[in-house]
């Protein structure tokens, strides 16, 4: 199967000579110029492929003309909207670094984050202007320029807020106008492209840097995963911060010559209304979001639409036939990758696969083992180990963890890269995610993934969330008990007894929850990850008023 498929898997730009943003937005102006690219519908702006180029060619112009090199970071930290495509597109031609912050970021988290790239330029939204001068001031004392995005009276204070104390500030629109004599520098494929952080659920977040080759082989896997060509649209309602909306999504349909529609933010029960007016014949789905979709009230005219292709990440298979129907979907593409290792496991388009496949190897650009994560020993087909993969291409990986040496060091340990993640193989290829390690659970000899359980208890239409973790057991040495946090639906709420009910009839009795807890919300990080260290927390906790007779 894995050798049949990949030789289908043919990358749009086979030159890696090739492999940078500007070099496909030229050629995209030349081959697509006049046709709509960039379209913001909430914005009620739209930019063609040419336009597009000669904004970002005077934003790349302008942010040179101030000093600026190439190599040096620009920070942009603002909501969905065409200028922060531009700035991310400006910054690309310019030879400079995008650096993405994610909107819900202050305080330490902002701090750690532009301390550790040294910005000097940083496009930000007005709204969020008091975060720069609040807290650890040093942390940011690099930005010696901001422009800021917004409009009227809130730019102008923001504007008015940054100026002083060695820095300036002026209105995004100054950087637009361009610069009169300045050359755009010959950008190649082992240049940094763009500094994206991990979520840092455990620790500090790190910032993986981004070849441009890199983030370009990541783009053409999209294209080849869901088969987009320039006769298709692409809709995303994911954040600009993150990479599935910047090269999962918008920089495939620049490569591909494709419609992207960029959206402000996700709705449940306004995502089919937004497909239909987009005309989307693809988008993405990431987490919970089909889940969520799924739950939305059904109507008559659901399946009016031209979706052909959702890629999305996991796959609920529960529901996948059902949601199929309802709405017209011809195929669901799936993955297994990370930001630092591209997608090295993909599922074949139109290809039935087992129940929780992630995919094949893409074993043309990729090596993988399944390792013991102790002594890393390869383990037997069938068993679950911690996911390593070396790449056969060059740049195709991340280039290090920027300015965090020691954790570039223990990622590559044994000179292959170790993701952290519980995977395992079928004889036929097939590879399935299983857990994050630290997130596996063993109770009474048996491995438990959270993840399968989670996605077991989802399956309600009345539990909006949940989360399964790791709780000490009492009297089991070394192993866990089932601990299980869940948001239920305010509108029909549900009693911890119920909820236990339906845990009996979903989960086999090795993985039934212990302990069950009720909560409005799931505690995450700021890139909306679930915080399991907290949740492990209050499961000891839970564990503990269990063990003293004591209840919450």
């Amino acid at each position: 199967m894995s050798e049949r498929f990949y030789r289908e898997l043919r990358l749009t730009l086979p030159d890696r000579a090739t492999w940078t943003l500007p070099w496909v937005l030229e050629e995209r102006a030349r081959t697509h110029g006049e046709r709509v690219f960039l379209d913001v519908p909430d914005h009620g702006r739209a930019l063609t492929f040419r336009e597009l180029r000669d904004a970002a060619h005077a934003i790349g112009r302008a942010l040179l003309a101030t000093g600026s090199q190439p190599g040096e970071r620009v920070l942009i930290m603002a909501p969905n909207s065409a200028e922060v495509v531009l700035a991310w597109f400006g910054a690309s031609v310019a030879g400079m670094v995008e650096v993405p912050i994610n909107t819900a970021y202050t305080g330490a988290f902002l701090e750690h984050q532009v301390r550790t790239t040294g910005p000097r330029i940083a496009v930000v939204d007005a709204d969020f202007a008091e975060r720069f001068t609040s807290g650890e001031v040093a942390a940011y004392a690099t930005i010696e320029r901001f422009y800021v995005l917004g409009e009227g009276a809130a730019r102008e204070r923001a504007i008015a807020h940054l100026n002083g104390a060695g820095r300036s500030a002026a209105p995004f629109a100054e950087l637009e106008q361009g610069a009169e004599g300045v050359e755009l520098p010959a950008v190649a494929p082992q240049d940094t492209g763009a500094i994206f952080f991990t979520s840092g659920t455990t620790g500090l977040s790190k910032g993986v840097t981004m070849s441009h080759a890199h983030l370009s082989f990541f783009a053409q896997e999209l294209i080849s995963l869901v088969r987009l060509t320039d006769a298709d649209t692409h809709m995303t309602v994911g954040p600009l911060f993150h990479g599935n909306a910047q090269f999962l999504a918008i920089y495939p349909a620049l490569i591909a010559g494709a419609r992207s529609v960029l959206r402000e933010r996700y709705s449940a029960s306004r995502w089919i209304d937004q497909i239909r007016e987009s005309g989307a014949t693809v988008t993405n789905f990431i987490g919970v979001m089909m889940d969520w979709t799924y739950k939305q009230p059904e109507r008559p005219d659901d399946g009016d639409n031209d979706l052909r292709c959702i890629y999305t990440v996991p796959t609920p298979t529960s529901i996948l036939r059902d949601f199929a129907d309802r709405f017209g979907v011809e195929a669901f593409v799936e993955n297994y990758g990370m930001t630092e290792i591209s997608m090295p496991i993909l599922s074949p388009y139109g290809v039935p696969r087992p129940a929780g496949a992630a995919g094949l190897l893409v074993d043309e650009f990729f090596e993988a083992k399944i390792v013991d994560p102790v002594t890393d020993l390869e383990v037997p087909v069938g068993e679950v180990g911690e996911f390593t993969v070396r790449a056969k291409e060059p740049w195709i990986m991340l280039t290090d963890y920027w300015n965090m040496p020691d954790r570039t060091a223990e990622a590559m340990r044994n000179l292959w890269f170790h993701t952290g993640d519980g995977i395992r193989r079928d004889a036929d290829g097939w590879y399935y995610f299983v857990d994050r390690l630290k997130d596996a659970i063993r109770r009474r000899g048996e491995n438990i993934s959270s993840y399968e359980v989670e996605q077991a208890v989802l399956v309600h239409e009345r539990i909006a969330d949940c989360a399964a973790v790791a709780a000490p057991a009492a009297s089991e040495a070394g192993e866990d008990e089932v601990a299980l946090f869940v948001v239920v639906d305010p509108a029909a709420p549900m009693t911890v007894e119920q909820v236990r009910e339906w845990c009996e009839r979903q989960l086999p009795a090795f993985a039934r929850p212990a302990y069950v807890e009720l909560l409005e919300t799931l505690p995450q990080t700021p890139s909306g990850k679930v915080r399991k260290v907290l949740l492990r927390e209050l499961a000891g906790e839970a564990a503990e008023r269990a063990a003293s007779g004591t209840t919450a």
